[in-house]
């Protein structure tokens, strides 16, 4: 999953580098590439870089539960705050 993340952030990357490059010659084809590069990057790359960082991780550890706040208030008081 890193390695795809890495292709795809490297695709992008050079496709609005070239867009920026080829944009004095022909802008509507240099806006093109910029567009596709940013679309792509928050639509494609972004979530699968999310759903990459969190899905071994446990959600119910960042909900404010009644547990969890109960915790908060213990680790309070041991710290004196």
């Amino acid at each position: 999953m890193r390695l795809l993340l890495i292709i795809i952030f490297i695709l992008i990357a050079s496709s609005v580098a070239f867009g920026f490059y080829i944009k004095p010659e022909d802008i509507k084809t240099g806006e093109f590439c910029i567009g596709i590069g940013i679309s792509a990057l928050f639509f494609l790359w972004m979530p699968l870089f999310i759903y990459h960082r969190w899905r071994k991780r446990s959600f119910k550890d960042y909900m404010l539960t009644k547990e969890n706040l109960d915790k908060m208030r213990e680790e309070g008081k041991d710290k004196k705050l």
